[in-house]
């Protein structure tokens, strides 16, 4: 009932032990509190929480509009409902050093168990689109380690992000991974990568964790968990794909309700009212009522 019982200290400890292990953590995007509910009673080990849906959530295209603000606030709604570790994706930071430290600890006061910060320039752009840019190693490094110094925390997880690949190729995109990797980064997560190969390549050339980013329409085929996992991928993100499959449902549902004038033929793929009560626990809302205060009659005589 009501919010997650579990301390976000918790949830950081559990995410850093699942990843000494060796079974690879799956994260699905949460577009809202509820969707991350769906995710920890399927089964997943996290929840992810992407720019580019809380952009779009937003109404916005992702590049760079939304604030540490919305983006922290979002995620705080998020890690409450769940038990599960919630990472965040915190695009450049917000800014240079003295704003990145000052996400890392929003962040932390939110209740995440770790966010990742990219190597591009500000304003940033979706890693998967034409046209984007990165700073040279040394910025990259200091957002990095701004990040690292900001955390009070020892077990919050910082992720850096490298968008290299795209701009310089796969052999420039391995050296400003172990850059990243020098400057404290408990996890690399390497966008765009080509292939199975380059994310095999890039697991063995560090020393650190590796996260692939499964996004749909992108850069990378869509591999699954097994070709991920035998590749020596740790960490997997679906960031918009739940997004994807809300909007599209609900865009092919608009039309028939223009097309016929009712939902009736769409009743049978809607989440039932049951499943919805049982999902936000409303019988553990009526216990905890009812055990404060009997509302009954013969409870209440005197």
């Amino acid at each position: 009932m009501l919010y997650s019982s579990t301390t976000p200290s918790a949830k950081r400890r559990a995410f850093r032990l699942a990843l000494a292990g060796t079974e690879l953590l799956r994260f699905p995007g949460a577009f809202n509190p509820l969707s991350a509910k769906l995710i920890e009673r399927k089964g997943f080990e996290g929840v992810y929480v992407s720019g580019a849906v809380l952009s779009a959530d937003l109404g916005l295209p992702d590049i760079g509009l939304t604030t540490l603000t919305e983006v922290a606030g979002r995620s705080a709604q998020i890690a409450r409902v769940s038990d599960l570790p919630v990472l965040v994706d915190a695009d450049t930071g917000f800014g240079e050093p003295l704003n990145v430290a000052r996400t890392v600890q929003a962040m932390e006061d939110a209740g995440v168990a770790g966010l990742h910060v990219e190597d591009q320039v500000n304003p940033k752009r979706c890693g998967h689109l034409e046209g984007k840019q990165v700073v040279d190693e040394r910025t990259a490094v200091r957002r990095v380690r701004a990040t690292v110094d900001a955390r009070r925390d020892g077990d919050f997880l910082v992720v850096a992000r490298t968008d290299v690949r795209g701009v310089e190729g796969f052999d420039a995109s391995v050296r400003r991974a172990k850059a990243l990797v020098d400057a404290g980064a408990d996890v690399v997560f390497p966008e765009a990568m080509a292939d199975l190969a380059e994310f095999e390549a890039m697991c063995s050339a560090l020393d650190v964790p590796v996260l692939a980013n499964m996004t749909e329409f992108g850069r990378s085929d869509l591999f699954t968990h097994a070709q991920l996992r035998d590749a020596g991928v740790r960490i997997v993100i679906h960031p918009v794909s739940l997004l994807r499959l809300a909007m599209g449902a609900a865009d092919r549902a608009l039309d028939e309700l223009t097309g016929t004038g009712t939902l009736d033929g769409k009743v049978a793929q809607m989440q039932t009212r049951a499943e919805l009560y049982d999902l936000v626990d409303y019988a553990g809302y009526g216990d905890f009522d009812s055990g404060i205060y009997d509302f009954s009659l013969e409870g209440n005589r005197g």
